[in-house]
């Protein structure tokens, strides 16, 4: 017999409505799974059970089964505010910290008739790309647990690839949903700038981190990301005057149908090629040959393109990066000691900067953002590796050289942060598996506001791959 969660998240919502079984039976299918698995894996931080059934009962009761998520299990990033629940942001800062109110995009999951199983792991305030902080154990790649699960949403993959939750909710202001998908071999996906409106980004420094999800398949992650923006139904509540181009119809119909023929560059470039290292891993090429050679054969055009170099993108994208930081609540030598080296050494580095050099980054990062859509401007959509390494063993990174640190983290993620830069949508498919059975991805960047041409793109791979059928192995 099928267990719960061999099914899609779209397969579980279907059962749900069948009545196969109850939003309370799911919940505690999950909660168990999760008593068994998280200590080896180190996905959630904090499972909040008693809340969970209570909520399932209460969606039993009140909660039309019309609602978009109605009955199915999620957890919120531990960078979430959820009223009554521990928000620690990865750190031993925040250990105490217990929020009166929730956050906008843990309201609409609730509105949308979801059930939170608790936080998934976060490194410290979200800021590198690896999972590993001090104030909890490492989130560990289900696929082989000696390697990490990449950041900052590397809980939420971990709980996604080992079946420990349908899908989750994940933030990307640098890549964040998109590594840890990759290293994990899901789909994830950074909506367009505005296209949210509980985590449009607009609100952000540089407009960079906005919130998306990570999934098994194609359909469940337009599942989740139409719950985040109609949770309601209807049109979007956006709270802002901009927002994303492109159609607001429901996204999952373009994953279901998987239709049309379009243009795709193919890149190797990036942003930070100039500035640093990168060298592209023989798995990394292969998992980009596959896609190439599949959406060939599907119909689609293909042609190889390349950024123009551009000196300013590196400086003021770590201008940026080290900014985040300088509004951490750390006043005191003792609040500044409870942090972990690389987070004080980015909150000193970003109090120290002027306004005008903060101005001056935020400038050519808004003209990196023109050029970056102008050269891509002919294609439907844009495909690169998803990440340029294999995943990284636990303890790659260097724990006390800042400058080391981030080299290591834009060697490792070099095709990412450029698009949270451009506000430009963009998903990482789980194409290929490595003769170690490690889960290599592509990326594709879409034009502003093309989700549904990416989702599109993704259902057609999917289709041929079938990647949603890989487990990872039971340990």
């Amino acid at each position: 017999m099928t267990e719960p969660h061999e099914l899609t998240a779209l397969e579980q919502w279907q059962a749900l409505q069948r009545g196969e079984f109850s939003p309370s039976e799911l919940t505690r299918h999950y909660l168990a799974r999760i008593e068994a698995a998280n200590p080896a894996l180190g996905a959630f931080v904090t499972v909040t059970a008693e809340a969970a059934q209570a909520r399932a009962r209460h969606i039993e009761e009140h909660v039309p089964q019309t609602a978009p998520l109605w009955g199915l299990p999620f957890a919120d990033k531990d960078l979430q505010l959820r009223a009554g629940v521990p928000a620690r942001f990865g750190s031993r800062l925040m250990r105490d910290f217990v929020p009166a109110e929730s956050d906008d995009l843990v309201a609409a999951l609730d509105a949308a008739g979801g059930v939170s199983l608790g936080k998934t792991n976060t490194p410290e305030f979200g800021l590198p790309a690896y999972t590993e902080s001090l104030a909890a154990a490492p989130a560990r790649n289900p696929w082989n647990p000696d390697l990490g699960a990449g950041g900052s949403s590397g809980g939420a993959a971990v709980a996604v690839a080992a079946r420990l939750l349908p899908f989750a909710p994940g933030s990307d202001g640098g890549g964040s949903i998109r590594i840890p998908a990759a290293a994990c071999g899901l789909v994830g996906l950074k909506p367009s700038r505005g296209r949210v409106p509980a985590a449009s980004g607009i609100d952000t420094l540089g407009g960079l981190s906005v919130g998306g999800p990570l999934a098994r398949t194609v359909a469940d992650a337009a599942l989740l990301l139409d719950a985040m923006i109609t949770p309601r139904g209807g049109h979007p509540s956006h709270p802002f005057a901009l927002r994303a181009p492109g159609e607001e119809a429901p996204l999952l119909a373009a994953a279901l149908r998987g239709e049309g023929r379009f243009q795709l560059g193919v890149m190797t470039t990036s942003a930070w090629d100039g500035d640093y290292p990168i060298d592209l891993a023989p798995e990394a090429m292969a998992a980009l040959d596959l896609a190439v050679a599949e959406f060939a054969a599907i119909g689609h055009g293909l042609e190889e393109t390349a950024l123009t170099p551009d000196e300013s993108y590196a400086p003021a994208f770590r201008t940026i990066w080290q900014a985040g930081a300088a509004s951490i609540p750390a006043e005191t030598e003792e609040e500044l000691l409870l942090l972990e080296p690389l987070t004080r050494w980015l909150v000193g580095r970003g109090r120290a900067l002027s306004a005008r050099t903060l101005a001056e980054a935020l400038a050519a990062l808004a003209a990196y953002e023109r050029s970056f859509i102008g050269q891509l401007s002919r294609f439907d959509a844009v495909l690169t590796p998803a990440l340029a390494m294999t995943p990284r063993p636990v303890g790659w990174y260097d724990r006390e050289d800042g400058e080391a640190n981030f080299a290591q983290q834009v060697r490792y993620t070099p095709f990412t942060s450029m698009v949270n830069v451009a506000g430009l949508p963009a998903i990482v498919l789980p194409v290929l598996q490595t003769g170690d059975g490690l889960p290599m991805g592509v990326q594709l960047i879409g034009r502003p506001g093309g989700e549904a041409t990416l989702l599109a793109l993704g259902a057609q791979l999917e289709r041929r791959l079938r990647w949603q059928h890989r487990v990872p192995p039971e340990r």
